[in-house]
């Protein structure tokens, strides 16, 4: 399309430079680059400041025209419209001001920071856009000369602006907005980094946290550290900020109210459905989680949309709908100003003018135009409602239970709990007590609104009165943190959720109550209970820790955050029932062999001194990680070895294995990773923290004691380079060794009694680890079968667990198969109750023997056959 034809402001532009036809044919070949443009403003010179001014009004006709062609034309597509008036907006500014600053009196001072807000700074800029601009500098004081800071920036703020925005007989460069300045029209022009940090913490407002998300230092003159050390603080917080939306939900409220009373309802950016709410949508996600998150905290509209549907945020359908018509509504703003060049998102009223747009957009008719427009806005409405919808929920029935009542105790028992008067109590204490007194208004509010639900939820739980009393416990631990409060708030279905959880398992109360972050996990049953894909995970924590690098604390926290996102997901799905035990065990193995490769990774990444790109290192898992049978708080048992022929390796792999140590076993605000065991190595406590695999194969042939081979049946490489594969080549040579049987019994018999003797039982029940008949004297059978047969039998030297080793060891005909069936039965079962009283905090996994006695007969009935004894 004909600019001249569409644009009243071209074909007067033209008429006044007829040169820039030339312009017109040149759109066709290329659009302008910023070097391009930097080009063009050293051709035109600018001895002057009205020469300067005269330069830069003449580059914006010449940009903006051929711009303006390629768009219509089709050759230009949004992405290099926003980029290119981007790029002028920065140009103009730098040029101006490396021309004005020297000229300033009282200087040389450090240069000013111009700060680009809006579109702006997220290098969206439309083609007739205001720039809103802070102007920041680096102290308050004296400068060079006898005015201080304040005057000399306000000054040179005041005559950059001039150079944009004043009016000569060229026009104007761009609009200068400076209302998002501290303190708005009432502050001052130019503001000290000092200054603005003291603002955001004494009076900074919900909605200047979503002004500044776009915030960026423009030009040659740096400044985007020192800013984003000020700004990432106020508008990310560190935790999940769901009060953000409420916040935004307010801030759109006030918009709508102003498009009714000013009559803007078809305005294309304020107006129902317009472009203001698909920012919205992506902002209120970047405030949420972007302090958790920093590859969140990215700038331009359609890349936040991309990364949310990426990471499973926004559902894929919504971010297609959302980037569609963000596109559409964008390019209908520029052919809306493209008319005149003027700064509007009204759509016309003259039918000329519709007849324009609706060309300009593709359509042979305003009404078929019209229609595509309406459909957009719908979308981007309806997905705004489903973001930001909050339903007026009337007060609930059961309100008058938290607020007082004199039926509160009858109508508890009603609901089913055993003990009203207990629960009443409880209710009361919550209510009088020192935490919700000291609660902000609203964090009170919301608490008042999620109590009703939460006696609700636990009525319908098998022991409703431990499921109120933990769900109380927990939002009386979280409340303090305001936002963990909006989120259960905002999602009832969360609620629900966390209620199901904490009346499943006291131990998952405690977990919850330790690490509330892991609320977040409660948002999406589809992601709370899909299988894991470590893979991806793996790949997502190395971006998160590469995205903090330089921070080891926020790396640390980050590590242990996620680790708890993940377990507390496989324990809503333990608890749901959709995970077996065995499963439970290789999920938890997995992440933690994950946890492990990563930090393995990060470290060597830390350590000065590395004398190579990998590290020739290996992570070896001994016990539960070992044997793939990990439970929630199992400790990891690890030894490190090294293959290295290098004369600093010795030093430089004890580094890095302290190192590691103290990264995992370290508390921070988040918690601990593991605890770690780690005398398991040659030695033990007096032994090496790191062996090299060839003093590993000397202490295992020559010194090592019959139960350090018991343990290494249940060894396995875990984390690390290819000694690993070495390490398990020689834990199969050393099974495999030919043993005196009759020493070989003896020996496991006295380690068993040593153990039988450490743990002694007096309950009257049956201890499911320890006593006879119970889980070690599996492990211990199967153990014995290894090292008695491998070197025969090689087969026995997989580590595949004790189940799978006792029906292995079946079919080679070394015991019974109906007593390995047993047996295997007898350790699958006792491992389920052990998990299960685990789960609801019992110290000690013991039950009545009478309920498991078939169990106990069996696997002591195995124990003699293979033993010959008691």
């Amino acid at each position: 399309m004909d600019p001249l034809e569409y644009s009243r402001y071209a074909r007067q532009l033209v008429a006044a430079r007829p040169e820039l036809r030339e312009e017109l044919e040149r759109s066709k070949d290329s659009g302008w680059t910023r070097e391009a443009i930097q080009a063009f403003l050293r051709e035109q010179g600018t001895g002057d400041e009205s020469a300067l001014q005269s330069a830069l009004r003449r580059l914006r006709q010449s940009v903006l025209l051929r711009t303006m062609a390629r768009d219509l034309s089709g050759h230009a597509g949004l992405d290099e419209v926003c980029g290119t008036m981007s790029a002028l907006a920065e140009v103009a500014i730098d040029a101006s001001l490396e021309f004005l600053e020297p000229r300033m009196p009282g200087g040389p001072r450090p240069r000013v920071v111009v700060v680009g807000m809006g579109k702006l700074g997220g290098g969206e800029l439309n083609v007739s856009s205001d720039v809103d601009l802070v102007f920041l500098y680096p102290e308050e004081g004296e400068g060079g000369g006898a005015t201080d800071n304040l005057e000399f920036y306000t000054r040179l703020a005041r005559r950059l602006i001039a150079a944009l925005d004043e009016r000569t007989a060229e026009g104007f460069v761009f609009r200068v907005d400076m209302r998002l300045r501290p303190w708005g029209d009432s502050g001052a022009l130019a503001t000290s980094f000092d200054a603005l940090e003291e603002y955001f913490v004494t009076q900074g407002r919900e909605w200047e946290r979503y002004a500044w998300i776009k915030a960026r230092a423009l030009g040659s003159g740096g400044g985007n550290g020192a800013l984003a050390a000020i700004v990432r603080p106020f508008v990310y917080r560190k935790y999940l900020d769901y009060g953000a939306f409420a916040a935004m939900r307010e801030l759109h409220s006030q918009i709508r109210e102003e498009v009714a009373r000013r009559e803007l309802t078809d305005q294309i950016k304020l107006g129902p459905g317009g472009i203001r709410e698909i920012e919205f949508i992506a902002q209120a996600f970047q405030l949420i989680r972007g302090g958790r998150d920093p590859t969140l905290q990215i700038r331009p509209t359609l890349a936040v949309l991309a990364l949310l549907a990426q990471k499973k945020l926004l559902p894929d359908a919504a971010f297609a709908e959302l980037s569609e018509a963000y596109v559409f509504l964008r390019r209908l703003e520029h052919r809306l100003q493209y008319l005149d060049d003027a700064q509007t998102h009204e759509l016309p009223e003259s039918n000329e003018d519709r007849s324009l747009v609706a060309q300009a957009m593709g359509f042979d008719s305003w009404d078929a135009f019209r229609a595509v427009l309406d459909r957009h806005r719908a979308r981007v409405s309806s997905q705004f409602e489903q973001v930001f919808s909050v339903e007026e929920i009337p007060k609930h029935a059961l309100a008058p239970l938290w607020t007082g009542s004199e039926q509160t105790e009858e109508r508890l028992a009603q609901l089913g709990f055993r003990d009203a008067a207990g629960a009443a109590a409880r209710l009361a204490a919550a209510r009088s007590g020192a935490r919700y007194a000291g609660l902000p208004q609203a964090s009170r509010a919301r608490f008042d609104a999620l109590v009703p639900g939460v006696i609700e939820q636990s009525a319908e739980r098998e022991e409703p009165d431990v499921a109120l009393a933990r769900c109380l416990e927990f939002m009386e631990t979280v409340s303090r943190r305001a936002a963990y409060l909006a989120l259960l708030d905002e999602h009832p279905a969360a609620l629900e959720r966390l209620t199901q959880v904490l009346a499943a398992s006291s131990w998952a109360a405690e977990y919850l109550n330790r690490h509330p972050i892991v609320l977040d996990e409660l948002l999406d049953a589809r992601t709370l209970f899909a299988r894991p894909d470590w893979n991806a995970f793996a790949q997502e924590l190395r971006s998160q820790l590469a995205a903090r690098q330089g921070d080891e604390e926020r790396q640390m926290d980050w590590l242990r955050e996620a680790h708890h996102a993940q377990v507390f997901r496989l324990l809503a799905q333990d608890l749901s029932g959709v995970l077996g035990v065995e499963r439970l065990a290789d999920e938890l193995s997995d992440l933690a062999d994950i946890a492990l490769q990563v930090t393995l990774e990060l470290c060597w990444t830390q350590l000065p001194e590395r004398h190579r790109d990998e590290p020739q290192f290996a992570v070896i898992a001994y016990g539960k990680l070992g044997g793939k049978e990990l439970g929630y708080a199992s400790d990891l048992d690890l030894i490190f070895l090294y293959e290295d022929p290098d004369e600093r390796s010795p030093e430089i792999y004890a580094r890095l294995a302290r190192r590691m140590s103290r990264w995992l076993t370290s508390r921070t605000s988040a918690g601990v990773l593991f605890d770690i065991d780690l005398r398991l190595r040659p030695e033990g406590e007096s032994g090496l923290l790191v062996s090299s695999i060839d003093a590993f194969r000397r202490y295992q042939r020559e010194s090592a004691w019959t139960w350090e081979h018991q343990a290494l049946t249940r060894a396995r490489f875990c984390a690390g380079a290819a000694v690993g594969a070495e390490f398990e080549a020689e834990r199969r040579a050393i099974l495999q060794i030919e043993r005196d049987e009759a020493k070989l019994r003896e020996d496991v018999l006295s380690m068993r009694e040593q153990l039988l003797r450490g743990h002694p039982n007096d309950s009257g029940l049956f201890d499911l680890k320890h006593d006879r008949g119970g889980m070690i004297d599996i492990e211990f059978i199967v153990q014995l079968l290894v090292l008695a047969h491998a070197h025969g039998r090689p087969e026995l030297t997989a580590n595949d667990g004790n189940i799978a080793l006792l029906k292995l060891a079946a079919k080679l005909g070394l015991i019974p198969g109906d007593s390995a069936d047993a047996v295997a039965d007898a350790y699958r079962e006792f491992r389920r109750r052990q998990h299960r009283l685990r789960l609801n905090g019992a110290k000690y996994a013991r039950v009545p023997a009478a309920e498991v006695q078939n169990h106990i007969d069996a696997t002591r009935a195995l124990w003699r056959t293979v033993f010959g004894r008691e």
